[in-house]
């Protein structure tokens, strides 16, 4: 067994200790009851987080949409028709400015 097996060997252990201590004087007997709490803590702030996240994302659309000029919804007023003779482009003379 090499020298840096040995050290990240005795690293495990000692950090598997630790946590057995840690756990022992935090949660007494009810170790597994307690685990499973946190783990439905945890995965509740979860859902928390990502539904904060996505009316962000919501919230940011809205805003983007509003300062373009855009209506977020889809209702926007139609353009206006276009004259026949205008459908090329060129002015009529009476539109022209003199």
């Amino acid at each position: 067994m090499s020298a840096q097996d040995y050290d990240s060997q005795l690293l495990e252990s000692v950090a598997v200790r630790r946590r057995r201590l840690r756990d022992a004087v935090l949660f007494g007997g009810q170790r597994q009851r307690r685990t499973v709490d946190e783990r439905l803590g945890k995965v509740f702030a979860g859902v928390v987080i990502a539904a904060v996240v996505c009316a962000g994302c919501v919230g940011w659309s809205f805003l983007s949409h509003r300062v373009a000029g855009q209506d977020p919804y889809g209702t926007s007023v139609p353009a206006p028709a276009v004259p026949s003779g205008q459908a090329n482009g060129t002015p009529r003379p009476a539109d022209s400015v003199r």
